[in-house]
Formats: C-alpha cells, structure tokens, sequence
C-alpha cells in the first residue's frame, strides 16, 4: 500500500493502472485496485484529507473537496486557473457540443469566439481535434484530458446533466422532415 500511497504522490498527473502496476511494483490490475481501495478505506476511517480518484485516464491522489479553498488561498491557484464568463461560457459549449467548428460555436455564443478559443488552448483546456468535412475544412474543437482532471471528471458523460445537454446529431431523415415542415 504504502508504494502505491508513494507514487500516487509525487506524481503530478493521473497514473494509468498499468503504469501504477510498473511504478510499485504490483502483481495485477485486481492487487492495485484492491490496494487502492484499502487505502481510500484507511483514509476514511482516519478522517485524513486525502483520498485516491479515478480522473480521466488514471488515478490520483487528491485532496478532499472541503479544503480547497482553502488550498487555494495557500497556493493562490485561484488566480491562475480563474476563467472569465465568456471563457467559461465557451468552455462550456465546447464541452457540450463537441467536436465543434468556430462557425458552430459563434452561432451558439452569438459573438466572435476566436480569442476565447486562442485562451482555452493556451490554458489547455480546449485543442484542436481535426477538421470538418464542411466547406474550408474549418477546425473543429474538443476539450481536452486536462479539462477532465481540472473538473474532476472521469468521461464527459459525467457534465453534469450531460445527456438532455449534449448535441444529438440528428439523421438525415429527420433533417429533411424538419426543412419540409
């Protein structure tokens, strides 16, 4: 456990079961899945604040969720990780609506959304995903892993209310019933 507690620790991105089976030296997956789960019970039982998530692809071990803010002010992380409205409000589409075009994505903001797409992706939270089919071939834009681990989320199924919110793309069928009603 304590191998498992130590590279939990110092590492500074989630650790994949695999890579965590190779750091502390384990037999299985099921050994470090078990360890992993007697120290989330140690940690409970010892009211500690830590405790190990499952975030993206891997593990980390975090701290409990009454004590940030107060970690926040200890570190002023606060300031370097705040997003403005218009960047949350992009984030926010592009999270949902993913992968989107700029095109895609002014039309929901109702307003250019170049500069807030160029500050996403120089925090890291958004990228470039590839290219639509459309004309121009314009970019299409997608969260990335670090959104997850800064949000704690282990999939974008866990957005909340994620599945009434994220674009359905309808068949083409259903496009054309829709432009002859």
């Amino acid at each position: 456990m304590a191998r498992v507690e130590a590279v939990l620790f110092v590492s500074d991105e989630p650790i994949p079961l695999k890579r965590l089976l190779q750091l502390a030296t384990l037999a299985d997956v099921a050994e470090a899945k078990e360890l992993i789960d007697r120290l989330n019970a140690a940690y409970d039982a010892s009211g500690s604040s830590f405790r190990i998530e499952r975030v993206a692809t891997g593990y980390r071990l975090l701290t409990r969720r009454e004590f940030v803010l107060w970690l926040d002010k200890l570190h002023q992380r606060q300031a370097a990780l705040k997003l403005t409205p218009p960047m949350l409000e992009t984030l926010a589409i592009v999270a949902y609506r993913q992968p989107l075009t700029r095109a895609d994505l002014e039309a929901v903001r109702g307003v250019q959304s170049a500069e807030m797409l160029k500050q996403l992706m120089e925090r890291e939270l958004v990228r470039i995903a590839g290219e639509d089919d459309s004309l121009g071939r314009p970019f299409l834009y997608e969260t990335t892993r670090k959104f997850l681990e800064l949000y704690g989320l282990q999939s974008l199924d866990d957005l909340p209310l994620a599945e009434r919110l994220r674009r359905i793309k309808p068949t083409k069928l259903e496009s054309l019933e829709a432009e002859a009603a």
